[in-house]
């Protein structure tokens, strides 16, 4: 098994065992079958995906701590970026990893912040697509 390979590997089964650590009932049985799907991501990239959907599914009803499932959200990345990746070299970057780990900080510190505006909720969806145009109105700029 290549290096790339091995690694994406151990990525995805610490971002299962991170939403399996209060699982219990059905979502024990979800955390084995990202597991199983761990096992196919490594001979099929689309069942490394699915794994992450099934951790995601498995954090939300086991209803895992803020820290551990930031943790399965980074190894979830890394382990997608190195799984659809044809050398470790080739994607073990800075921006990469400042980018998953800022990513974490900053969900990690909206579940610490009590904030109670009913509001909130509302203007979460227009603060995304602001912030998504002012990403994407320089690359769009390149292309004219």
């Amino acid at each position: 098994m290549p290096a790339g390979r091995a690694l994406s590997t151990a990525f995805g089964l610490l971002m299962v065992a991170a939403t399996a650590l209060v699982a219990e009932g059905p979502s024990l049985v979800g955390a084995a079958l990202a597991v199983v799907a761990v096992a196919f991501g490594i001979r099929f990239a689309g069942a490394a995906t699915l794994a992450v959907m099934i951790s995601v599914v498995v954090a939300l009803f086991a209803d895992a701590p803020p820290m551990s499932t930031a943790l399965a959200g980074i190894a979830a990345a890394a382990y997608l970026v190195l799984r659809y990746s044809g050398s470790v070299e080739s994607v073990v970057t800075a921006p990469t990893a400042v980018g998953a780990l800022g990513f974490s900080a900053i969900g990690l510190g909206a579940t610490v912040i009590p904030v109670s505006v009913p509001w909130l909720p509302l203007a979460a969806p227009v603060a995304i697509l602001v912030s998504y145009v002012i990403v994407v109105k320089p690359l769009l700029a390149q292309r004219r």
